[in-house]
């Protein structure tokens, strides 16, 4: 859980985000743009992509992170997914989650998931950025940066005196809207991945 900029980003700030608002419209061609932006990040690598869910169940504004997880894993897409209702990645175990990454992954190329606090105008926008992110940075909570590309989903508006109150306030209905868009994406992403794959190993077969 980070804050966002409450100033208004050029327009080739934003083109390069890669976002779409809930608000705004939910429409199939603007999640497929999405979808087609995500497929250049993920087929732009050669390592192995691991999804990184942020964010805490005990917090409706914080949930989004474990929300998203938990629809992923259902989904069973093909990319490792850590993070879910049942095994969230929150502050007080995200330098463990991440040395088990490690671990476990050679060279990981890791998308993390978030949720973020912005103002009024700003909720219910889905947006993709490349490099890192601090989790806990709108209230103030001192974690490791993570992600070479992550995903950011703005809940609700940041009250900078009582930044857990805007979490703990934070509607429902919004967090779960978002963490499904965003798994409808990273899934169509990894149909489409699959389906590549499918297609190139049938090529190679003698």
């Amino acid at each position: 859980m980070w804050p966002f900029s409450s100033s208004k980003p050029k327009d080739n700030v934003i083109d390069a985000a890669s976002y779409i608002s809930i608000k705004e419209t939910t429409e199939e061609a603007e999640i497929e743009k999405m979808v087609l932006k995500l497929e250049q990040i993920f087929y732009s690598t050669s390592r192995e992509i691991v999804i990184l869910c942020i964010g805490s169940d005990r917090s409706t504004g914080d949930s989004l992170g474990p929300l998203t997880g938990k629809i992923l894993k259902e989904k069973n897409i093909p990319y490792p997914v850590y993070g879910t209702l049942k095994d969230p990645v929150h502050a007080l175990n995200i330098k463990q989650v991440l040395k088990e990454i490690k671990d476990t992954h050679h060279d990981p190329f890791i998308f993390g998931i978030d949720a973020c606090l912005g103002d009024e105008r700003q909720i219910g926008y889905i947006l993709i950025r490349e490099g890192s992110f601090i989790p806990g940075n709108a209230v103030n909570r001192v974690l490791p940066s993570v992600g070479d590309y992550h995903l950011k989903a703005i809940v609700n508006t940041l009250d900078p005196l009582t930044p857990v109150h805007s979490l703990n306030s934070t509607r429902l209905y919004m967090v779960l809207k978002l963490a499904e868009i965003i798994a409808e994406i990273i899934s169509s992403v990894a149909a489409n991945d699959r389906t590549s794959r499918g297609e190139i190993e049938k090529m190679n077969v003698p």
